[in-house]
C-alpha cells in the first residue's frame, strides 16, 4: 500500500476531524510507522460533527483524542484581524478554510510539545492548498518536527479506495460513494467541493448547503439589525453586548435565515490548478458590510484608499498559509493602527440573499453635514472650486498644448499661433 520513508517515529500528533481521511490514516500511521498516535481536534465550530470524536478516534487505534474549544480565539485572533484588514481572496472568497488552519497547526505545536511527540501528521491531499498552510506553520514553530502527509506516502487515490479501506478495518464513515462531497465547516463558514462540482458548469445541488436558505425561499419579509464595533471589533448586536462566539452564532442563524453569504467561485489554488468551491459565510459577510461602511466613515481618505490596497495582500498571505510570517504581523499593526476609532454602530437590512447597510454612525464620524451641505457653510467657499480644477488638471493642459504645438489638430480646435499669444496669457486663433 506504500513505501513511505520509514524513518523511526515514536509518537505523531494527527490533526483529526472524524471525517474518512483523518479516521483512516490513524491505523495506517500504526501499522507503517508502528508508533503511537495522539488524535487532536480543534472545536472552531464544526457543532455537530464533533460528537462521540473522542470515542471514534479512539476506535480507530489514537492512543487518546485531545479536544480543545478554541472558538474564541480563532474569531478574535484570527478571524476579526482578517475581518478588520478587509481580506478577500479574489474578490469572492472570506477564506474562511484558510484562515482555520493557522490555529489547528499552532496548536498541535503546542501537544506535540507537551506530550514529547516527534512528528505531526495530516489528511491534506498533495493537490490542494491546506497541505501548505498546515506544514508552514508547523515549520514556524519547530522546523525540525517530522510532517508526515500520508496522501503523499500512500498508493490510496480516491475516496472510493479510502471508502473501501475504512470498511476493510471497521471504520465508520459518514461519506458514501454516492455523496462524494468534501466538506470543512467551522463557525465562520461551510465549504463544499467534489462530487458533481467538479464540473464548473454544474449547478449546486441543494443538498450541499448546510448554513443558508435558498435565496428565492428566504422569508419575504426584511429583517434589519445594528452592528455594534469597538475599535474594528464586533462587539455588540441590537445594543446588547456579547462573545464573539454569540454573536457570530446570531449572525450566522440570521444571516442563514435570509439566505446571505452563498458563493460559487472557481479559484486559483496556490499548488497551480484551479478548483471549484461552494462556500456559506452568512455572518462572516453581515460583519464585513458593516464594518466596511464603518471604515469609510472614520477613516481619511489616503488612509482608507492604502488599507483597501494592501487588502488582497493579506488575502494571499492567509490563503498561501503565511499567516505565521514578518509581513503579516507587520500589516496587522498597520491595519490596528486604522482600527483605533473604527468604533460605532451600522444598521444592515437582511434580505434575499443581501445584506444591505442602510446607516451607520460614529462618534469619530470624518462626515459632517454642515461641511457636506450644498448650502452655505463657513469652510467652504465655492469659489475656490476654480483654483484647485486649474492646479488639479495642470497636467491635462500642457498635454493638449504639447500636442497643439506640434501642429495636430486636436478637438476640432486648430493649433493657436503663438505670435498671437495675448498679454493676459490666452490665445487668440484664426
Amino acid at each position: 500500500m506504500t513505501t513511505p520513508n520509514t524513518r523511526s517515529v515514536r509518537t505523531v500528533v494527527l490533526a483529526y476531524s472524524g471525517g474518512l481521511d483523518t479516521s483512516i490514516i490513524i491505523p495506517w500511521l500504526r501499522e507503517t510507522y508502528d508508533c503511537d498516535v495522539i488524535a487532536f481536534a480543534a472545536n472552531i465550530g464544526q457543532g455537530s460533527e464533533l460528537d462521540g470524536l473522542e470515542a471514534k478516534a479512539k476506535k480507530s487505534g489514537a492512543s487518546k483524542c485531545i479536544v480543545r474549544d478554541l472558538r474564541e480565539e480563532f474569531l478574535t485572533d484570527y478571524c476579526f484581524p482578517m475581518l478588520q484588514a478587509g481580506a478577500i481572496y479574489e474578490e469572492k472568497y472570506l477564506l474562511g478554510t484558510a484562515i482555520a488552519r493557522p490555529i489547528i497547526a499552532a496548536h498541535m505545536m503546542d501537544i506535540v510539545e507537551k506530550e514529547g511527540a516527534d512528528a505531526v501528521a495530516h489528511g491534506c491531499t498533495g493537490k490542494g492548498n491546506d497541505q501548505v498552510r498546515f506544514e508552514l506553520t508547523c515549520k514556524a514553530f519547530d522546523p525540525t518536527v517530522r510532517i508526515i502527509a500520508p496522501w503523499r506516502e500512500w498508493t490510496l487515490r480516491s475516496r472510493e479506495e479510502c471508502l473501501a479501506y475504512a470498511e476493510a478495518k471497521g471504520i465508520p464513515v459518514t461519506s458514501s460513494r454516492e455523496k462524494l462531497y468534501s466538506h470543512d465547516r467551522n463557525i465562520w463558514h461551510l465549504s463544499s467541493e467534489g462530487g458533481v462540482l467538479e464540473d464548473p458548469w454544474n449547478t449546486p445541488p441543494d443538498e450541499i448547503y448546510h448554513m443558508t436558505t435558498d435565496p428565492r425561499q428566504a422569508p419575504d419579509t426584511a429583517a434589519t439589525i445594528e452592528l455594534g464595533f469597538t475599535s474594528g471589533a464586533p462587539t455588540h448586536l441590537n445594543g446588547e453586548a456579547l462573545t464573539a462566539v454569540a454573536l457570530l452564532e446570531h449572525l450566522n442563524q440570521l444571516g442563514g435565515r435570509h439566505g446571505i453569504g452563498r458563493v460559487d467561485i472557481v479559484e486559483n489554488r496556490l499548488v497551480g490548478m484551479k478548483s471549484r468551491g461552494v462556500y456559506e459565510t452568512p455572518g462572516g459577510t453581515i460583519l464585513y458590510e458593516a464594518h466596511k461602511t464603518l471604515e469609510r466613515l472614520v477613516l481619511d481618505a489616503m488612509t482608507l484608499h492604502f488599507k483597501e490596497s494592501i487588502a488582497p495582500r493579506y488575502a494571499e498571505l492567509v490563503y498561501n498559509g503565511l499567516w505565521f510570517t514578518p509581513l503579516r504581523e507587520a500589516l496587522d499593526a498597520f491595519v490596528a493602527e486604522t482600527q483605533k476609532n473604527v468604533t460605532g454602530t451600522a444598521r444592515v437590512r437582511l434580505y434575499k440573499g443581501r445584506a444591505i447597510v442602510e446607516g451607520r454612525k460614529s462618534p469619530y464620524s470624518l462626515y459632517r453635514e454642515d461641511f457636506a451641505t450644498f448650502g452655505e457653510d463657513m469652510v467652504y467657499n465655492q469659489k475656490d472650486a476654480e483654483g484647485f480644477i486649474n492646479l488639479f488638471g495642470l497636467p491635462l493642459k500642457v498635454r493638449a498644448l504639447i500636442e497643439m504645438e506640434g501642429g495636430e489638430r486636436l478637438q476640432g480646435y486648430q493649433a493657436p499661433k503663438y505670435s498671437r499669444l495675448s498679454k493676459k496669457g490666452t490665445f487668440t486663433r484664426d
